[in-house]
C-alpha cells in the first residue's frame, strides 16, 4: 500500500471514528441553546433579585437542563390524572382552532402518540424498504395494512411511514407491495434511535468499528 493510500485510509477511520461523537456534541449543542434561550431570561430575573451576579453559560445551561426535566416530570405527572388530561384537552382544543398551527401541530401529535403507544396496531413493525429508489434501503414503520381507498382491486398494499433524520417526526408516507417490504427484527426504539443519531447508534448496541491495521 501507497503513503497516499495509507494516508487516506487513516483519515477515514479518524472520521469515522469521532464521527459518532461530533453528531452528539452538536446534538447536545442545538437542546443546550434552544434551553438556555428559554431559560435564560427568568434565571436572569431570579438572579438580579436575590442579589446574586449574573450567570455565566455553563450555569445557566445547567440551570436550564434540570428545569427541563423538572418540567417534564411534572407534565407527564399531571396527564396521568384527570385535571390534567382535561387541561391537555383544551390546550389540544385551542391549538386546533389555530389556522395554520392546527395542521402541524395536529400532525406532529398524531406521529409522536403512533411512535410512542402503538395504538391500533400502527407503528408496531419495523421495516427495511426500498427508498428513495429501488437502489436503496430505509428503515421504516408499517402504518396501515391494505390501502383500499388507493387501491382497491389491491388489498397487499402496506402503508409505510419513513422518518427522516435526526426528526423522526418528519418523514414521508409512502405505499408499497408486501414484497417490497423485509420485516427487521429490531424494537421501536431501537429503530428510533438508529434514526436520531443518523445511523451512529446500531440496533443492539453494536457499533461496527474499522480497520485501522
Amino acid at each position: 500500500m501507497g503513503t497516499s493510500a495509507l494516508i487516506r485510509k487513516r483519515l477515514i477511520a479518524g472520521f469515522m471514528t469521532i464521527l459518532p461523537l461530533g453528531v452528539t456534541i452538536w446534538f447536545l449543542k442545538i437542546i443546550f441553546q434552544i434551553l438556555i434561550g428559554i431559560f435564560r431570561a427568568p434565571l436572569s430575573w431570579a438572579a438580579k433579585l436575590v442579589n446574586l451576579p449574573e450567570p455565566n453559560l455553563w450555569q445557566q445551561a445547567v440551570f436550564s437542563i434540570v428545569a427541563m426535566g423538572v418540567m417534564l416530570f411534572v407534565i407527564g405527572s399531571l396527564i396521568q390524572h384527570f385535571l390534567g388530561r382535561r387541561v391537555l384537552g383544551w390546550m389540544d382544543t385551542l391549538m386546533m382552532s389555530v389556522p395554520g398551527v392546527k395542521s402541524i401541530y395536529g400532525a406532529t401529535k398524531q406521529v409522536m402518540n403512533a411512535l410512542q403507544s402503538g395504538k391500533g396496531g400502527s407503528f408496531k413493525e419495523v421495516v427495511l424498504v426500498p427508498w428513495p429508489h429501488h437502489g436503496s434501503k430505509a428503515v421504516g414503520f408499517v402504518s396501515q395494512r391494505g390501502c383500499p381507498w388507493a387501491a382497491p382491486e389491491d388489498s397487499r398494499r402496506v402503508a409505510v411511514y419513513v422518518p427522516s433524520t435526526p426528526n423522526p417526526t418528519s418523514g414521508f408516507v409512502i405505499m408499497l407491495d408486501e414484497s417490497d417490504i423485509q420485516p427487521l427484527n429490531m424494537s421501536l426504539d431501537e429503530a428510533l434511535t438508529w434514526v436520531v443519531t443518523g445511523g451512529a447508534v446500531q440496533p443492539g448496541g453494536s457499533n461496527k468499528t474499522i480497520d485501522q491495521g
